[in-house]
C-alpha cells in the first residue's frame, strides 16, 4: 500500500470514530433532557422596566433598543382560562394576544422609539391598564 492510501484510510477511520462518539453523546443528552420552563426573560429581549400586578396575575414589560415587549402571567397557572395582553405605542395600533391559555399570554412587541405606551393585561376576571407610561 502507498503512503497516501494509508493516510486516507486512517482519516476515514478517525472520521467514523468521531461520528460514533458524537452520536453517543447526543443520544445520552436527549434521554436526560428536562422540559425547560419558559420565562419572560427568554421570551422578551431587553431589560424589565415595569411589573404591573393585579388580582389574578401580573404583566411584565421589557425594553430593548426602542422596542417594548409585554407578557401577562397567571398567578395560579394550570387550568385553561381566558387571558389577554396588549401594548400600544401612542399614535399606533395595539399589538394583542388573546386566547385561552394555561400559563401566560404573549409576548407582544411594538416599536415605540421614544413614544409613550399603554399596556393592558387580563386574566379571568382580573385585569390591569397602565395608562400612558414610559414617556
Amino acid at each position: 500500500m502507498s503512503g497516501s492510501r494509508i493516510r486516507r484510510q486512517a482519516a476515514l477511520g478517525v472520521a467514523v470514530l468521531a461520528s460514533a462518539v458524537l452520536l453517543v453523546l447526543a443520544g445520552s443528552g436527549v434521554a436526560s433532557a428536562k422540559p425547560v420552563k419558559k420565562t419572560a426573560k427568554a421570551a422578551c429581549a431587553g431589560h424589565k422596566v415595569r411589573t404591573l400586578p393585579f388580582s389574578t396575575g401580573r404583566v411584565e414589560v421589557f425594553k430593548s433598543r426602542g422596542y417594548l415587549c409585554a407578557i401577562a402571567f397567571d398567578k395560579r397557572p394550570g387550568a385553561r382560562k381566558s387571558m389577554s395582553v396588549s401594548i400600544q405605542a401612542r399614535g399606533s395600533r395595539p399589538a394583542r394576544d388573546k386566547g385561552n391559555y394555561t400559563h401566560h399570554a404573549g409576548p407582544v412587541t411594538v416599536h415605540a422609539g421614544h413614544r409613550c405606551v399603554r399596556v393592558t393585561g387580563k386574566i379571568g376576571r382580573g385585569g390591569v391598564s397602565s395608562g400612558w407610561i414610559l414617556c
